[in-house]
């Protein structure tokens, strides 16, 4: 996959590529990328890319002008263009594995008020919302996106460390433990010590479902969970309603 970004700010962005695990992805030829400072492209000598709002209001837009000439400068209505907005679709795991198919995503980060919305008519496919609250930074919502999305490119992380995690199926991830067995007067559960993986799954079964229920019940309204995980979600619903009658 080639990531395009069109920031103003391409400092807050370069970083994420050359660290962990996206770093190991671009060496490998999985990801490669391409930042774009489009202030090179506003017309002016003193490089201005935000204006007041027609209509008036608080705050500034970005000027469709330079962004206009960035994306034309990279092709980008032949590829798929993304723009991280409070006012999108909300970001999925499975709107970010579809997303992970794609042989191309562009991604305009916004500022101020946000962008001249001739730029998203003309340009964008996807305006992506990352959750139910406003940040200033388009590059740290941009940033989001691309994380979710380029980690599930095949061979990223392997398949097996995908299956468990939190979003894959309906239920969010157990809890984890590593050495050493005991800090600060805190252990490990002697489950996971006890070397009988059958046991071992059915308490970190257990411990989605717990903690899928206390978290995002909203998450299991609706979700085939299978004749074992629906009668461990029984015995923990009983087990809760009971102690809520003892308080």
């Amino acid at each position: 996959m080639n990531i395009d970004i069109l920031t103003l700010f391409p400092e807050m962005v370069s970083g994420f590529f050359t660290n962990s695990i996206m770093a190991r992805a671009v060496k490998a030829g999985l990801v490669s990328y391409n930042i774009v400072d489009w202030r090179q492209y506003a017309e002016d000598k003193h490089h201005k890319c935000d204006d007041s709002p027609f209509g008036g209001g608080a705050g500034m837009v970005i000027k469709p002008e330079p962004l206009f000439k960035a994306l034309d400068r990279i092709d980008a209505m032949e590829k798929r263009v993304i723009y991280a907005s409070p006012s999108g679709r909300r970001l999925t795991q499975d709107y970010a594995r579809q997303l992970s198919r794609e042989p191309n995503l562009v991604f305009i980060c916004g500022h101020y008020e946000g962008i001249d919305q001739r730029i998203i008519d003309r340009y964008v496919d996807d305006e992506i919302c990352i959750g139910d609250y406003v940040i200033s930074s388009g590059e740290v919502a941009t940033l989001v996106i691309i994380d979710a999305v380029y980690r599930l490119i095949d061979g990223v992380i392997t398949d097996s460390s995908l299956e468990e995690e939190s979003f894959t199926g309906p239920l969010l991830e157990y809890p984890q433990y590593t050495r050493p067995e005991t800090y600060c007067g805190m252990s490990v559960p002697d489950i996971l010590l006890s070397g009988h993986h059958a046991n071992i799954e059915k308490w970190r079964l257990r411990k989605r479902l717990e903690k899928t229920l206390s978290n995002r019940p909203e998450l299991l309204e609706n979700a085939s969970l299978g004749e074992e995980a629906n009668r461990i979600l029984k015995e923990i619903k009983l087990t809760e309603g009971l102690q809520n009658g003892l308080d």
